[in-house]
C-alpha cells in the first residue's frame, strides 16, 4: 500500500500538477511504509500507524469514490485495509 500510494501521488502530480495529490499520496505512502517497517521489526505502534494511514486514505478518497475508477479503487482498498488493521488492533487489545 505504501509504494502504491507514493507512486499514485507522484502520478497524480505529473498528470494534473496537483500538489495536494503529491503531498497526500507521498505522505500516506510514507506512513504505510513506516508502519510496515515497524510491524516487521516488532516495534510499538506499527499496526496503529497502518490503521491511521488507512483511515486517512479512506477519508480522503470517499468523497470522490464515484468520480472514476482510481478514487473508487482507493476507497475500496483503504476500507479493506482499515477493516483488517482495525480488527487486528482490537484482537491484540482484547
Amino acid at each position: 500500500m505504501g509504494t502504491l500510494c507514493v507512486v499514485g501521488g507522484i502520478t497524480g502530480f505529473v498528470r494534473t500538477k496537483s500538489i495536494p495529490s503529491l503531498v497526500a499520496g507521498v505522505g500516506v505512502g510514507v506512513l504505510y511504509l513506516y508502519s510496515a517497517d515497524s510491524i516487521r521489526k516488532g516495534t510499538a505502534n506499527g499496526l496503529e500507524a497502518a490503521l491511521g494511514a488507512s483511515a486517512l486514505l479512506l477519508l480522503s478518497s470517499l468523497p470522490r469514490a464515484s468520480k472514476g475508477p482510481v478514487p473508487a479503487v482507493l476507497t475500496v482498498t483503504s476500507a479493506a485495509s482499515a477493516y483488517y488493521y482495525g480488527k487486528t488492533v482490537l484482537a491484540l487489545r482484547s
